[in-house]
This record gives C-alpha cells, structure tokens and sequence, in this order.
C-alpha cells in the first residue's frame, strides 16, 4: 500500500533537499517532492508540520534502559542518605533481588558513597546500586555473598581487608550478571519494549544495541532476536565480545561494539596516561598485552566490522597501537579493504591531536555521546574534577573529528545519558570548547546519515530518498530552524513504514 505524508516542509538530508511530501510505499521511500502530489493509497496529512529522517541512535543498551526507566529513583538522589532512602523504599516487602540504576555522587553536595554496613541496614535482599556511567555500583552483603565474588578484581577493601560495598571492574560485571541471571525472558522483552517505546516518541527509528554478554549473558542478546521484529524502531546489534565463530555463527557482519578496553572516568577506571587527579593510580587496562591486536587481527581477517570501546588516552594509544599493526600487514588493496571496514571506536573521549590523526589515517570511525559533555564537561563538572581542567579543557573535541575526515556518528549510550537525540543535538551546539561546536544542521546529521554510515546503512536509512527506508518523524516546528529544541518532541514516529508514535 502506498501513503502519502504532507507536511509544510520536508527536510530529506539528501540531493533536493527540501520537498513537500514524501510517498512510502509499504517499507520504502518512493519519492520526495514538491508541488502537486502524486496518487496514493491513504493520504495523512499534517498541516504546518516539518518532516525529518528518524533519529538513529549509534549507542544504546535497550534492557538497560528499561530497568533505568522502571525505578528512575536512584538518579533523583542527591546525597547518600536519599540513595539509601531509596533503596529501603524499593526493597521494602520486596522478596526479589533489588537492582537499581543511575546514582551519580558528583551531584551531591558530599560525594561520600554508603557504608556497607548502611546499605546492609537499608535492605536484607541482595541489592545493587549502579552508578550511572555503569562502570562502578555499590552492593550490600547478600549481594556479594550470593554472587561469590571471592578475590575478583575490582572489589574494594578497607584497611582491614572488608568490603566497603563499592564494586568496580570484574567484580561489578559478575554482580551485574548475577542479577541479570534472575529476570525472566518476560522481563527481559518488557524492558526492551519499554526503551524503544520511548525511542519511538523521541523521533528515534533506529538503534546500535550494544549487548554486552559479561554483564547480561547471552540470553538477553537472544531475547532482543525473538522479538526484534516486534519492536517499534529497527535494532542493529553489536555483540560485546572476543569469540569470534560466535558472532559469524550468528550472523553479524560485526562483533564488538562496546567490548571495553578501559571503563569510565566517572569510575576512574578509564586508562590514563597520568593519574587521576582525585584517586590513585592510572585507571583499568582491558585485554591488554598481545590480547586486543591478537582479537582485532582474528576479526578483520574474518571480514568482521569491529567495534571497541576506548576513553582514556593510554587506552586510546593501546587500541591505535593494535590497529597499526594489523594495518602494517597489509598490502595496499588490504588496506583500502581495512579503510572500507569503517571499524568504529566508541566514546573516544580524550585523543590528542596526534592520535586524531593516526585514527584518521587508519579510516577509524567514531562513535560519539554529545551528552557527556552536557553533563560533565564543563569547568566544574566531573571530568574537571578527575582529571583537571588541562585535560579535560581537551576532551571530545567533536568539530575537530569532522574537520580531519573521521566518519562520525552519535548516539547516548542509555540509559548513562536520557535517549533523547535532541539533548545530544544541543549538547553538541553547546560545547563547552566554543571552538568544538557544531551548527544544528551539522548536529542532526550526526543523529542521521553519520550515525547510519556507522553501521554501512548510508544506501537505507539517514536520508530521505527512493529506495531509502521508511524511517521519519514529523514536528509541529521545525527542527532545523526553532531556537530552542530540548523539548521539542515529534507528533508522528514512522519507522519501517510502520507509524510507531502518534501524540
């Protein structure tokens, strides 16, 4: 069946860049246009409205989103007292283990974390708070007892030798396993549903999912499979992992994604080249030694497009270093095969200008999330407070990728930062470097065309053009041209031909 849209303007992102409607036929863009429409179907007309292509989202976690959105409370909190208030209220006649996530400490006026003996107090179930970056949580004592963390990396002690109820590293990833383990497939479908449900009413067609086996196992990747179709926006998956006859036995012409090679600096897990100017030490090193050249070598020999994710700058130089080699292997037609690849780094967040280069001599794609920089950019914010204001002046330097050719795409790793493209959009207009940011138009192509050519869609989605998937939302405003856009939400959602949002 073909339907035609009407609106007042139609932006198309591509050659005629402007139209007046736009005919769908079943899942397809026929053809845009202007002046008299052709013939269709069913006609939906949308007065005063502007069309735009379907946001797509280049980072997100999809269950994790969905817990995030069940129990929001965790994140309201502003000092310890309010997290523990919290946890008792949510545990209170509860017989079910208790995970909550999006506590963020440097929000509080204190940023002093919970005793143990506090978060023992506040529930008897096995409980686990993480913090909002996902790479460090607080757990009480049922919880550590019942996932028998044993000398995990990442457990932390006091001087004593005791848990002092803060997990990071491996410790935290088997303890996020271990809760994982307990939802029913049920549970599992209901949160993913729930995340791309609110994707759809944010003008979201599409999504990265980036599952990650260590903290869910696979039987959430598998669940998304089940019902993938089901689902109201088209989910591209990334597997989070080094087994590489597993991701070819499923089918994807991808593995990795955000398959972490260092955590976060929220955590100070991200690996530094100098130490952190608030703890100790230099952060976590992941597959190191000869692991990480050894993975992506394997990988790019099986015609695999790898995704790694890497923050810290001792981190980003491991993963360059590893790619150089593989890189050095190859005879020139190898080499523009590599550059074709388009393997992605996610986040990104602390290269030097040295290393923005050797990324973009490689070909390396970028993956982006404009909203940490809202959120913890600016003078003040965490990444001062981590790292001090000389390397955090210097950090996701967005304008500086474009300009030097490094494809790049943008998404916002929900739940750390809300699943809202346009949070991402004035994120990246409202850079703290004023050198660093990017007019609208360029900010919704990231959402749009560099987030599809991230996943090789360019030929089916970021544009409106025939052949070109189904995949818009339409405003009462225009998008590129009304000042202010944070709440600027869509009227209708079509995704896959599909309309999956209506307000």
């Amino acid at each position: 069946m073909r339907t035609l849209y009407r609106a007042s303007r139609v932006h198309t992102l591509s050659h005629a860049p402007v139209g007046e409607w736009v005919l769908v036929d079943g899942r397809h863009v026929q053809r845009t246009g202007t002046g008299p429409p052709p013939g269709a179907d069913r006609v939906v007309d949308l007065p005063g409205a502007t069309i735009i292509p379907g946001f797509i989202d280049s980072h997100i976690h999809l269950t994790g989103t969905g817990i995030h959105l069940a129990e929001p409370e965790a994140s309201e909190a502003r000092s310890a007292a309010k997290l523990l208030d919290v946890t008792r209220s949510l545990a209170a006649g509860r017989a079910e283990p208790l995970f909550v996530h999006g506590y963020d400490e440097t929000h509080w006026e204190r940023s002093e974390l919970p005793t143990l003996a506090e978060l023992d107090a506040a529930a008897s179930i096995p409980v686990l708070l993480v913090r909002i970056d996902g790479h460090a949580a607080l757990a009480n004592s049922a919880a550590l007892e019942a996932a028998g963390l044993g000398e995990a990396r990442g457990l932390e002690r006091d001087s004593s030798g005791s848990p002092t109820g803060l997990v990071t590293q491996e410790a935290s990833e088997r303890l996020r396993r271990w809760f994982s383990e307990r939802l029913s497939r049920g549970d599992i479908q209901g949160f993913q549903l729930r995340a791309a449900a609110l994707a759809a009413s944010r003008g979201v067609t599409s999504v990265h999912e980036m599952s990650i086996p260590k903290e869910r196992g696979l039987r959430d990747l598998e669940t998304l499979l089940e019902h993938r179709e089901l689902l109201p926006v088209d989910v591209v998956t990334y597997l989070a992992t080094t087994d590489i006859p597993q991701a070819i036995d499923l089918r994807f012409p991808r593995v990795g994604g955000d398959l972490a090679i260092d955590g976060s600096i929220g955590a100070r897990t991200a690996q530094l080249t100098s130490p952190y100017e608030d703890g100790d030490g230099t952060g976590a090193a992941y597959l190191d030694g000869d692991a990480l050249p050894e993975f992506l070598h394997a990988a790019h020999n099986a015609e695999l497009q790898v995704g790694i994710h890497a923050i810290g700058d001792a981190a980003i130089e491991r993963l360059l270093q590893a790619w150089e080699r593989v890189h050095a292997t190859l005879d020139s037609r190898g080499r523009r095969h590599f550059r074709a690849r388009r393997h992605r780094v996610e986040h990104f967040e602390m290269p030097t200008q040295v290393q923005i280069e050797r990324a973009a001599m490689l070909g390396l794609a970028v993956s982006i999330q404009p909203a940490f920089d809202a959120e913890w950019g600016h003078p003040g914010a965490l990444y001062d407070r981590r790292l001090g204001w000389d390397r955090a002046g210097a950090m996701n330097p967005f304008r500086t990728l474009l300009d030097r050719g490094i494809e790049v795409g943008a998404g916002s790793d929900s739940p750390i930062t809300p699943l809202d493209p346009f949070a991402g959009i004035a994120a990246l207009g409202g850079h703290h470097d004023v050198d660093q940011r990017l007019g609208r138009a360029e900010a919704v192509r990231l959402f749009t065309s560099g987030s599809a050519n991230l996943a090789h869609q360019e030929e089916k989605k970021g544009r409106l053009t025939p052949g070109a998937h189904a995949d818009f939302a339409a405003y009462d405003a225009d998008p590129m041209e009304v000042p202010s856009i944070e709440e600027l939400r869509p009227i209708l959602t079509v995704s896959l031909g599909r309309e999956v949002f209506a307000s």
